[in-house]
């Protein structure tokens, strides 16, 4: 198959297997199965393009394009660079997971196993477009397209709240994207004035656009950094992340936080910074005081989080700080971290939340308080916990450490301030983090969810008594096989890419170049130069003496 095949073909079968598993509701068995099987040739296409890209090659890769609005100069065009192509293996690994984690979920009354794997389905192929359009147009409308199935997960299938999370969720990421819409018709004036006929080309706009004047560009650019600030989410525009995360079910959940909040920061990369550099460089400080804030302020309030799943949701605000910081420090070692930061996000936030799930599984409540001494009856549950844990946390030999410690030494040199302030989210992490665990896995048994499982809320528990224990231990049982299996392969990504984190950063760095010769800026680490103008015009923007 080639390459721009298969870059199709991830786009169009998750789709098929969708309908296909929407006509098996009246067996469920048959209903997971094929959805399962659908997400693992998906994993295989998404092997076979990473297989077909060349990193020294030309920035877009597997690209296809047709007409499809030709009066506007609209084009279904796909096609991937480094950044959007460790995206999409990040979701073709996730997808089957997240469906292996599911497949025992208790649905609400009325629900349908198929139903919600089907929209999973959907949520894929819409994730797929999102990262593999090359055409701003076609881009808004997947970028749009994709709430819909997340809107109907969170609102049929989440927990008690889902009604509320799932509008506000809605609402949010719409008014974005509606903000962004007006800079998508901007751009399109902004081309036709300057080549006589409008574009939405990605390519074509980058070349032309660049060259507005800063005003032009900085009205632009708030409308898509808007939209993608929300959808990061940034601080302050954050707030319905913890009402989605905290409702949406587990594997939607780990979809919600892993991926799609990554097309916030896929679009400062793939369109912020290209199309409008002089306005990228001239609202950055402002852009790093609202990263700063979140690594802070999400760290403080995940301390004080009561609810495990809004923990998780407020970690990554302040991940998401981090990753901001790298974009915007412009230098190709933070940017480089921050792409390794989205993918490594995925993998270790996406464990947290699936380990999570997998305790409030047992106890039936999603309240540490709840919790005490679980690794005395689920030892193996406690030990993959401290695994997503100390990943999330970013320690030494662990995959998130790699991808932190490149932004903060990519960011010192030319924003070292606001890099001192944001090392203090890794103190910060440490604390909430082990806080937790400790909380609900260490000490003596304790908290209503075992007490009501040992005789009803508010029974005493003996913590030396071995015939509770006993009790306990068959009414709490550890992971059995098959969640091991589902967590088995993002354990080894932790501890491979802590380790050997160089095959991903081969993919993305020459995208990452490409990015910073588009800014227009020279490395701070390196010193290189760009080939393209000054954004101001200034000796600073350029790293060459004035005349």
């Amino acid at each position: 198959m080639s390459g721009p095949m298969v870059l199709l073909a991830l786009l169009i079968l998750p789709l098929v297997g969708a309908l296909v598993v929407a006509f098996l509701r009246r067996n469920e068995r048959t209903a997971k199965l094929t959805a399962l099987a659908f997400s693992l040739v998906e994993l295989v296409l998404a092997v076979l393009a990473w297989t077909a890209f060349d990193p020294s090659g030309p920035r877009l890769q597997l690209t296809s394009s047709v007409d499809w609005i030709p009066a506007f100069g609209v084009h279904f065009s796909l096609g991937v660079d480094g950044i959007a192509l460790v995206m999409i293996a990040l979701i073709a690994v996730l997808v089957p997971i997240v469906i292996g984690a599911s497949w025992e979920d208790r649905l609400p009354e009325g629900r349908t196993a198929a139903g919600y794997f089907s929209l999973l389905l959907v949520m894929q192929s819409l994730m797929v477009g999102v990262f593999a359009a090359t055409d701003v147009l076609l881009f808004y409308v997947f970028f749009e397209a994709v709430l819909v199935p997340m809107y109907f997960i969170i609102g049929r299938f989440g927990g008690p709240r889902r009604q509320y999370a799932a509008v506000k969720f809605f609402l949010y990421s719409l008014l974005g994207g509606l903000i962004m819409l007006a800079s998508v018709i901007g751009v399109y004036v902004v081309s036709t004035e300057e080549l006589g006929q409008g574009t939405f080309d990605w390519e074509t706009l980058a070349a032309t656009i660049s060259d507005a004047p800063l005003s032009t560009q900085i009205w632009l650019f708030l409308g898509f950094f808007i939209a993608f600030a929300i959808k990061a989410p940034l601080v302050p525009l954050h707030t319905w992340l913890p009402d989605a995360g905290a409702e949406a079910p587990v594997g939607a959940g780990v979809l919600l936080v892993g991926v799609l909040d990554k097309i916030g920061t896929f679009g400062f990369l793939r369109y912020c910074l290209p199309l409008f550099p002089l306005a990228s460089q001239e609202l950055a400080p402002l852009i790093l005081v609202l990263a700063v804030a979140g690594v802070l302020y999400g760290s403080l309030l995940a301390v004080g989080q009561s609810d495990m799943k809004r923990f998780v949701a407020y970690t990554s605000v302040a991940h998401f700080g981090f990753i901001a910081l790298g974009i915007f420090a412009f230098s190709t070692q933070a940017q480089s971290g921050a792409v390794l930061y989205m993918v490594n996000h995925g993998i270790s936030t996406g464990m947290l939340f699936l380990v999570v799930g997998m305790v409030i599984a047992r106890g039936g409540s999603r309240l540490i308080q709840d919790y005490g001494g679980l690794a005395k009856l689920t030892p193996v549950l406690a030990g993959l916990f401290l695994v997503a844990g100390l990943s999330s946390l970013a320690l030494p030999g662990t995959n998130s450490f790699v991808s932190e410690f490149l932004v903060l030494i990519g960011s010192f040199p030319r924003e070292p301030v606001f890099t001192v302030l944001a090392a203090i989210g890794m103190i910060l992490a440490a604390l909430y983090v082990l806080w937790v665990y400790q909380r609900v896995m260490q000490g003596p048994l304790r908290g209503d969810a075992l007490t009501g499982l040992a005789g009803g809320p508010g029974a005493a528990i003996d913590p030396n008594s071995e015939s509770l224990l006993t009790k306990l231990k068959s009414k709490v049982p550890d992971l059995s096989a098959r969640e091991i299996g589902v967590l088995a392969p993002l354990v080894v990504l932790i501890v491979v890419l802590g380790f050997y984190p160089a095959p991903v950063l081969e993919v993305i760095t020459p995208s990452v170049e490409a990015t910073m010769t588009e800014v227009g800026l020279s490395d701070p680490v390196t010193g290189a130069e760009s080939t393209v103008g000054p954004a101001t015009g200034g000796p600073e923007a350029t790293g060459q003496e004035g005349d």
